[in-house]
């Protein structure tokens, strides 16, 4: 035997680090589980709580267990190939944003079109059966991704991969929930420092106890001493939670007899940017994964992705399963492979029993949330670590888009609570200072946008302007075909615009102004690269 082949690691399917991340990553799937619930029953949308309970969360969660459970497999292939046994595994569920661009841009938008019309019950179906058709469209365009994914991946710096995903942990991830936790100090804030310092410390508690696990006991103990005491501090919601065997549903009816609808293709402006964000977003994180050590290949995850999207809509969930951000955040917690199946296995135990919007009358969500804040603080952390020094300010540009989209939802948000609409309140903003038209066109396709102007900058650092140019050129040709910066302000919300448009008798791009400056800016870039070759020849 060879020295080299003595040195290597047994890999083990469970380590003690993965009880840790099996409680990171079961509660963060839980947290999207609890948000698809109280969306889809809420005024909004108008999902009956059955169809909810017995379609869209098993359906969910045997997605999030396929998915998990070949991630798991994936990494022990990784580890056994490279005798590693520090390999971990991709995690593996239903992404926030999209579940939030699908509920306020697709389903709420249907079921409040129709159902004057219709009628709740009947509108709440056709909302169902739109979702679950935008979720198969979106699944077929990320298996399109996987066959390309690799070549964007060579292309594109890694300070362009990392900043959007530094963006979105930083604002959808860390801003929403620690917001939560700040609300309710008395029952969060304690639960959030045994995070931060367990896993900041690498402290081991008494008796071994994981860090998360550590925080839901101790921040369930305040909870309810603060709710026996009297205080009013906190009290447990009643979810109406009956437990109960749902196993998923086949619903291929329901899927294929919509599928050529007009009103299910009406949302592909919602639908196209949203699969690019779950394959860019996978691509971000297989980068971030091997900026962790761990390479994984990029069709094989991408296709996985997009399969377990597919199984997603078959059994009627209306929402795509992607890699999820964080995977450095889970090393560092010591999590490997079992973590990911044991995080399937469990999810679909929940799911199929009812127990879900059950766990909340139990643990409140503020205790559960300093996970998400660690995770997210990690990710932001790791797009300025990982790239070259000069690299960073094009790290910090590229946070610009996912700010303005992120303010812009809670903007949004705010105006429904408040019973108005963006639309409405237009004529306002601008007399306050707030320019809405600039916030709405960075949000449309920022991902995208944040990408590509980190990617303009790396080589606009680097004196290499005729790639600056490049990536200046793509944007103009994404922004002409509506994939960035196109919006049209209607009472129903923003709402994207795909392909030319006929204006004044002529066709002209989706996004004109920016079409324009965004080609003379790849000009001025080419003019300089032109020049600097004259002067350094």
């Amino acid at each position: 035997m060879s020295a080299g082949a003595e040195t290597k690691a047994t890999p083990k399917w469970w380590s003690f680090g993965d009880l840790d991340g099996f409680f990171a990553l079961f509660i963060d799937s839980l947290l999207q589980l609890l948000l698809i619930t109280m969306f889809c029953t809420s005024p909004l949308v108008g999902l009956p709580v059955d169809l909810v309970a017995k379609f869209i969360l098993p359906g969910a969660a045997l997605s999030i267990l396929v998915g998990n459970l070949f991630y798991s497999w994936q990494a022990m292939q990784l580890a056994r190939k490279e005798g590693r046994n520090d390999v971990c595994a991709l995690p593996y569920g239903v992404n926030t944003v999209s579940l939030i661009a699908y509920v306020f841009f697709i389903l709420a938008p249907v079921y409040q079109a129709n159902k004057a019309e219709l009628g709740e019950e009947a509108a709440a179906h056709l909302a169902w059966q739109v979702g679950i058709v935008a979720c198969f469209l979106g699944a077929v365009l990320e298996i399109i991704g996987a066959f390309v994914g690799e070549w964007v991946r060579r292309v594109t710096p890694r300070a362009a991969l990392l900043t959007a995903l530094a963006g979105v942990a930083i604002t959808f991830i860390t801003m929403d929930f620690v917001f939560q936790i700040f609300a309710n100090p008395a029952v969060g804030f304690l639960p959030m420092l045994i995070i931060l310092v367990g896993y900041a410390s690498r402290l081991h508690w008494p008796l071994h106890i994981p860090s998360g696990l550590l925080a839901i006991i101790v921040g369930t103990l305040v909870a309810w001493s603060l709710y026996w005491s009297g205080v009013g501090l906190w009290s447990p919601p009643d979810t109406g939670a009956e437990i109960a065997f749902y196993p998923p549903q086949f619903v291929p009816g329901e899927l294929f007899g919509f599928l050529f609808d007009p009103r299910a293709w009406t949302y592909l402006s919602v639908i196209i940017p949203m699969a690019l964000f779950n394959v860019i977003g996978s691509l971000q994180n297989l980068e971030s994964a091997e900026a962790a050590g761990d390479r994984y290949e990029t069709q094989p995850s991408l296709l996985a992705n997009g399969i377990g999207s597919v199984v997603a809509a078959l059994f009627g969930s209306p929402f795509n399963t992607t890699i999820y951000i964080g995977h450095p955040g889970w090393k560092a917690l010591g999590a490997r492979i079992g973590y990911s199946a044991a995080n399937g296995v469990a999810v679909a135990i929940l799911c199929f029993i009812g127990g879900v919007t059950a766990v909340m009358e139990i643990v409140p969500i503020q205790v559960t949330l300093g996970i998400l804040l660690w995770i997210g603080i990690v990710m932001t952390a790791q797009a300025f670590q990982t790239v070259p020094k000069e690299h960073m300010l094009a790290v910090a540009l590229g946070l610009v888009p996912c700010l303005a989209s992120w303010a812009l939802v809670t903007t949004e948000r705010a105006l429904r609570a408040g019973g108005t609409s963006l639309y409405e309140a237009q004529a306002n903003f601008l007399s306050q200072g707030v320019h809405l038209a600039g916030m709405i066109a960075l949000d449309r396709g920022f991902l995208l946008t944040s990408m590509i102007y980190a990617a303009a900058l790396v080589f606009i650092i680097e004196r290499k302007f005729h790639l600056a140019a490049a990536w200046l050129a793509s944007a103009g040709i994404l922004a002409a075909i509506g994939l960035l910066h196109a919006y049209e302000l209607t009472p129903a919300g923003v709402e994207n615009v795909l392909g030319f448009v006929q204006r004044g008798g002529w066709w002209t791009p989706a996004a004109p102004v920016f079409t324009i400056t965004y080609f003379v800016g790849a000009g001025l870039l080419l003019l300089l690269a032109y020049r600097t070759k004259r002067l350094d020849a």
